[in-house]
């Protein structure tokens, strides 16, 4: 009688509410599904012993050893390179997991639709430890090094993301526990004539090694101020003259002009407090012409203009010069003078006086070349590193045949990692739900607020 009368009501009730019977089913399926999920996940990891192969997936290529602390296991980018990483590790404790495409983005899926995708299958059974909190078992993991191997671009990034999102999502405990790492394979390699060849793991790295050569025998001189550099010496000042020159470039990509910035900063008494003196301000013209040609070429701006800076009672400076045709504005004002990047400016401008006045001579054995500026001399200095130089950029780690992805990536005398950490949980959690989440507002207003700040963009 209960259950009759219990159903002619609550059939009425769902007639009449249609929309709240359809959240009633939703919450049904959805724990149904978890069930399921549930069940596959203790499925996928169950087998009769700790590294028994034969419940392994089909494509891991196991280690020998098995006490977990000492044993290895590389997520590997693509088949090519799992290939390589396969034929070039140690047998006895790294394990290699080929990962064919990207995984699924954790963040945007249902559970039970991530227990489906094959990649990410492949990755829970190969660990052992199950997922889930009721289900996940750190104790049953089988390789206390987990490393994430990927190649250096836009697509490596974005997998090496998708995979640290699956971690943190759903094994945040190996994080926590210090087992997940990330391989820093060498995006460079140098060789030159017979010589053995060289790895560099980026850019600045490939500068720093190119100065050190082009530095060999050559000196550095400066007629006008009897200023004579060489060795050791006109190394340090070509760094400090590369990091000047980086932090122009970044700031002229937010299109300031970096000459005005050179000279403001190689200027060197200008600060916040001359934007308040009017007639401070009348003579910077004057002492940016004097500095400016020191870096670069100068190119004459076309106005000056002052204005009123109400918010910090003082003036502002505003350059509009020429150059290639495009007109750059660049704001002289209190916020531009008390910023991280021109205080660095000024420090470095400091050190670059050493090198005495422009232009400067360059002896380079039986030959002397002039360079009117101090980047001129500075790029003499890269190229002439580059010399008889095979640089060879490795666009992913399927280029590297085993010994040398072994010997670069792998071997542990010599490999790079990073260990992955969480330093602040919370705000970890703000930026994977922004960056990897469904909503697309957050994700635009991050990149907005963020572009201008990149180092190293890979199109």
């Amino acid at each position: 009688i209960v259950e009759t009368l219990l159903n002619e009501k609550l059939g009425i009730y769902f007639e009449e509410n249609p929309s709240i019977a359809n959240k009633i089913i939703g919450k049904a399926v959805d724990a149904s599904r978890a069930r399921e999920a549930a069940r596959r996940a203790k499925d996928l990891t169950r087998r009769k012993s700790v590294l028994d192969s034969g419940f392994l997936p089909g494509k891991l290529a196991d280690c020998q050893e098995r006490d977990p602390q000492h044993a290895e296991l590389y997520l590997v980018e693509g088949d090519s390179a799992g290939g390589s990483a396969k034929q070039g590790r140690d047998r006895k404790n790294q394990a290699i997991l080929p990962l064919k495409g990207k995984i699924l983005n954790v963040e945007k899926a249902r559970y039970d639709k991530m227990l489906q995708n094959d990649e990410i299958k492949t990755i829970i059974t190969a660990l052992g430890t199950s997922i889930g909190k009721d289900d996940f078992n750190i104790a049953k993991l089988r390789y206390h090094k987990i490393i994430i191997m990927t190649d250096a671009d836009v697509d490596g990034s974005h997998i090496r993301t998708l995979l640290l999102t699956f971690f943190f999502r759903q094994m945040p405990e190996l994080i926590e526990r210090g087992h997940l790492y990330i391989a820093q394979p060498p995006l460079f390699r140098i060789k030159k004539g017979k010589q053995k060849a060289s790895y560099v793991a980026d850019e600045a790295a490939l500068a720093e090694y190119l100065l050190g050569c082009g530095i060999d025998g050559l000196k550095v001189s400066s007629k006008k101020s009897g200023t004579q550099l060489s060795g050791q010496r006109l190394l340090q000042l070509a760094r400090r003259a590369m990091q000047f020159e980086d932090i122009l470039s970044k700031l002229s990509n937010r299109g300031l002009d970096k000459n005005i910035l050179s000279a403001l900063a190689l200027e060197g008494t200008f600060d916040k407090d001359t934007l308040k003196d009017q007639k401070k301000l009348k003579g910077l013209l004057d002492s940016l012409r004097q500095h400016a040609s020191f870096f670069y070429e100068y190119i004459t701006p076309a106005s000056f203009e002052l204005d009123e800076d109400a918010e910090h009672n003082c003036y502002c400076l505003r350059c509009t010069s020429g150059g290639n045709g495009l007109a750059k504005k660049t704001c002289i004002d209190f916020e531009l003078l008390i910023s991280p990047d021109m205080m660095a400016l000024k420090k470095l401008a400091a050190v670059l006086k050493g090198a005495g006045e422009p232009p400067f001579t360059l002896e380079d054995q039986d030959k002397e070349v002039q360079a009117p500026t101090l980047s001129e001399a500075l790029h003499y200095l890269l190229e002439r590193g580059r010399k008889s130089q095979e640089i060879q950029r490795y666009k992913g780690l399927g280029e590297m045949n085993p010994e040398q992805l072994w010997e670069t990536t792998m071997e542990p005398e010599h490999r790079h990692m990073l260990q992955v950490t969480i330093e602040d949980g919370v705000a970890a959690d703000e930026v994977f739900t922004i960056l990897m989440g469904d909503e697309v507002e957050p994700r635009r207003n991050f990149i907005y607020e963020n572009a201008l700040h990149v180092q190293n963009l890979d199109i």
